[in-house]
């Protein structure tokens, strides 16, 4: 598969932002199958795409929010999904900011290795690319949490990504691996845990129930099994507001390290 074509702004960006984020080491990486998955991971506000972007052993492509690559659709979105949660008294700042990233919003998630995710008709397209880029080798990475409570790991994943693997059922006869991944940025680290396979016997309503469920459910062990840190979680709350990976509640009867 040929090298994606990028802007040597792009390239100068790129190489910054390399530089003065986190340097994650990977562990587990013999979780991931020879053959092209779907990486599924804990989005860790901006560190999941970065990290996921440098540092996801082999070819991949990461889904990202397709508003974030229309300038006029950034402000909008990123004030929405980024900043509204911030202190009423700082607002005007974040939505300030909102409108001021658009054309660099534009610049990077055109140029990175993402593919557009819409919640409307356009999502056959989300699909479609996916799809392609499967078939030609490359591995997904989608981060599908919701701003639902799940523990204190992960929030609620968004369902209808498991679809990608019932199209690429249907489109080359394969079942898919779904990977899950714990980003942990506090540790410096990307945690691979053990695949599950897509069951395309089973009815979608089930696979996508069973495929969300056990994602969610070996992130959290993954990251009981560490040391104690300060999750970063999907909100985007107060660095002060963190959740530590221990204790969990909802899991009692999980055993932690550390």
């Amino acid at each position: 598969m040929e090298e994606k074509k990028t802007s040597l702004l792009y390239r100068i960006l790129r190489w910054f932002v390399w530089l003065f984020s986190p340097k994650f080491k990977i562990v587990g990486a013999e979780n991931l199958p020879k053959e092209p998955c779907v990486i599924v991971g804990n989005h860790s506000h901006m560190y999941g795409p970065i990290g996921c972007e440098f540092y996801t052993p082999g070819p991949h492509y990461i889904w990202c929010a397709g508003e974030m690559m229309h300038r006029k659709e950034v402000a909008a979105y990123a004030y929405r999904d980024f900043w509204s949660a911030k202190p009423r008294a700082v607002r005007w700042f974040f939505k300030l900011a909102s409108r001021l990233i658009g054309p660099l919003a534009e610049l990077i998630f055109t140029n990175a290795h993402t593919i557009a995710v819409y919640h409307d008709t356009r999502l056959i397209t989300t699909f479609r690319e996916s799809i392609s880029l499967l078939k030609a080798g490359c591995s997904i990475v989608i981060f599908p949490e919701s701003y639902g409570e799940h523990n204190n790991i992960v929030h609620e994943f968004h369902d209808k990504f498991v679809d990608l693997a019932r199209f690429y059922y249907k489109k080359t006869g394969k079942e898919l691996c779904f990977v899950p991944l714990y980003l942990a940025p506090r540790l410096k680290t990307m945690f691979y845990g053990e695949p599950i396979r897509f069951n395309a016997a089973a009815p979608i309503e089930e696979e996508r129930s069973r495929v969300c469920r056990e994602m969610m459910d070996r992130i959290t062990h993954i990251a009981l099994q560490q040391p104690e840190h300060r999750v970063v979680p999907y909100p985007n709350v107060s660095k002060k507001h963190y959740p530590k990976n221990i204790p969990l509640e909802v899991y009692p009867h999980e055993e932690t390290a550390g």
